[in-house]
């Protein structure tokens, strides 16, 4: 009986040694698949390769630098629409990293190190901004490389395109004088608010105002601070406030306004009529937009012709 008892042990050991061995051997594999997953290449750009943890390491890393621009929903459609274009785009980053090398062009690591501490300036702490980069499987080290590599693809595309580029006077002149009607600055309205915390106080307020006292006299009364703006309209205030504000005339007051948990009252002060801006007041502005279309054109001619004269392969 003991010897029985003895070899059932050593069978149940051996079974549960075997599914041990089993389960070890499966996570193996799925280890083993995303690391493969990861390194597989999806692209050779001449003797460089491009793989999946490229692009993966890509996309984490904008969304690193563009958290300082963007949050939430926003960032994320941001990354969306980025991804359609990645591996375009990375192509093109490898070839003008490629000519930064041919030249030995070389970067100040002084200017890498003020790139990161201003990117770091949008966290509470070090401590945030390095738990913010580990959730997206980076290191300090990595950002720092791919601003450095940034920062050489500049160089080289200040050096190749934008240092060439020479926008005559003349041009801006014929601009502005082929699109005057675009330089016609809309009408602007000046306007004063108060807020007022309840909606039967607010309305009391607006009898006050209707029955012709001053705006600064019922504010003094309720404790209220008086606010001025000025606006276009073009979308710069909150639709609610831009329909009240551009509905009523100089010297009306407007109903109070819900919005959120506050109510608002508007007093429209003055209205200023469109007019047509002069060139003096435009050509840096059409300056900036020429040399812009400029720019993109010859950078996009001189990548075409790296293109054509390199061996590019996506697999």
């Amino acid at each position: 009986m003991v010897k029985i008892m003895g070899q059932n042990n050593k069978l149940n050991f051996l079974k549960i040694l075997l599914f041990l061995l089993a389960i070890t051997s499966y996570e193996l594999l799925v280890t083993s698949y995303e690391l493969f997953a990861q390194d597989k290449i999806v692209a050779i750009v001449n003797k460089d390769i491009i793989t999946q943890k490229d692009l993966n390491d890509f996309i984490n890393f904008m969304r690193i630098q563009l958290s300082t621009q963007y949050q939430g929903k926003q960032l994320e459609s941001k990354i969306q629409s980025m991804k359609l274009d990645l591996l375009d785009k990375l192509i093109e980053d490898r070839l003008i990293l490629q000519e930064a090398k041919k030249d030995n062009i070389g970067i100040d690591p002084d200017r890498i190190k003020a790139k990161i501490n201003e990117i770091k300036k949008h966290y509470g702490s070090d401590t945030e901004f390095q738990n913010a980069i580990a959730k997206q499987g980076l290191v300090q080290a990595d950002i720092e490389e791919k601003i450095r590599e940034q920062t050489l693809m500049y160089a080289v595309i200040d050096r190749e395109i934008r240092s060439k580029i020479i926008i005559k006077p003349v041009e801006v002149t014929d601009f502005y004088q082929g699109n005057i009607k675009k330089f016609i600055f809309p009408e602007q309205r000046e306007f004063e608010s108060v807020t007022v915390d309840n909606e039967s106080k607010a309305f009391e307020v607006f009898d006050k105002l209707k029955s012709g006292q001053g705006l600064e006299e019922v504010a003094n009364r309720y404790s209220l601070a008086i606010n001025k703006f000025s606006s276009l309209r073009d979308g710069q205030l909150r639709k609610d406030i831009e329909e009240t504000v551009f509905k009523i005339n100089v010297g009306q007051i407007s109903a109070p306004v819900k919005i959120e948990d506050s109510y608002y009252i508007f007093k429209l002060n003055n209205i200023i009529p469109p007019r047509q801006q002069n060139l003096s007041e435009v050509q840096e502005e059409i300056h900036a937009m020429l040399f812009n279309e400029k720019m993109q054109e010859a950078l996009t001619k001189w990548l075409d012709e790296l293109k054509r004269h390199s061996y590019i392969k996506i697999l």
